[in-house]
């Protein structure tokens, strides 16, 4: 069967999907998305997902329309037959004309695309990524645009691109005052003692809806946490290290620029912290999968 894409309140053919090339996404990249995963039919945290994108939305001027955008992700979901999926919704401002104003009667493009997911192998999660700490930067940290997730990802693909050609997993992020932000397509989590710090949002990174989640569970689990400014350095000298998005859930770092970060082989205080939170983070999606109609 082929692929069903959802497209301004239709599903149909990948292969008979078409957008306009005067499309703002595409000319300009006025656009947004979130990507989610969906567990058993469950997509997590779907609520929060659009929460941040109609946040994002009033922020940057585009109307997203009369679409009920988690009815429509559900529908593509199902529509494709998927229990296990990797789901990416995509608003943009629509089409208009190829001059940068936007246009004055906007029709948003809503695009929805599900995918089947496989979760890496338990092998990688105990071995953990490697990082590199990107030459690219996450430039006006304090502006709130910082903090939008949108089409405009040239830099975040740059330095995944600098990661994968170094032969690491992910590339991380400083901002403009060289503070550690955030990794090319994650939120990043230092272990010290028996706490763990994040960058705040302060520092421009984008914040994550698996962040928010470890950041309740820290809570619940009696783990410390603290949203601060943190040094570049401080990542050499933590106990451990890890990274999350909605994908991966929580992936272990191993090396950042070939220098061994905490004592994940010898199982010490970053090792045990993380694969507490990982279980946490598991019994999390599993309970609220269940409440699922």
């Amino acid at each position: 069967m082929e692929q069903l894409v959802y497209l301004n309140g239709t599903l149909l053919p990948r292969s008979q999907a078409a957008i306009s090339p005067f499309d703002h996404g595409f000319l300009y990249g006025y656009a947004l998305f979130e990507s989610m995963r969906a567990y058993n039919g469950y997509i997590f945290r779907l609520r929060q997902h659009i929460d941040r994108l109609e946040d994002s939305a009033a922020l940057i001027g585009l109307p997203l329309g009369s679409i009920d955008l988690e009815k429509a992700c559900y529908e593509t979901v199902q529509a494709n037959r998927l229990n296990d999926a990797r789901v990416r919704l995509t608003v943009s401002m629509g089409e208009g004309e190829n001059i940068p104003d936007p246009p004055l009667r906007p029709q948003p493009t809503v695009f929805i695309v599900a995918t089947d997911y496989t979760p890496l192998p338990p092998e990688t999660y105990k071995r953990g990524f490697n990082a590199i700490v990107s030459r690219y930067i996450r430039q006006n940290s304090r502006s709130p645009l910082a903090r939008v997730k949108s089409a405009n990802y040239i830099n975040n693909l740059l330095a995944r691109r600098e990661a994968k050609d170094a032969g690491a997993d992910e590339a991380l992020l400083l901002n403009e005052r060289g503070l550690l932000c955030e990794g090319s397509t994650s939120n990043i989590f230092l272990v010290r003692g028996d706490s763990i710090i994040t960058p705040s949002d302060e520092c421009g990174c984008l914040p994550g809806i698996t962040r928010r989640a470890v950041v309740e569970l820290c809570t619940e689990v009696g783990i410390g946490v603290e949203l601060k400014e943190v040094q570049s350095e401080e990542l050499f000298k933590a106990d451990g290290a890890f990274i999350t998005n909605s994908l991966l859930e929580l992936m272990p770092i191993r090396r950042i620029d070939d220098q061994s970060i905490g004592s994940i082989s010898d199982r010490g205080r970053g090792t045990e912290i993380t694969e507490l939170l990982t279980a946490a983070y598991g019994e999390l999606v599993a309970k609220e999968g269940a409440l699922l109609p």
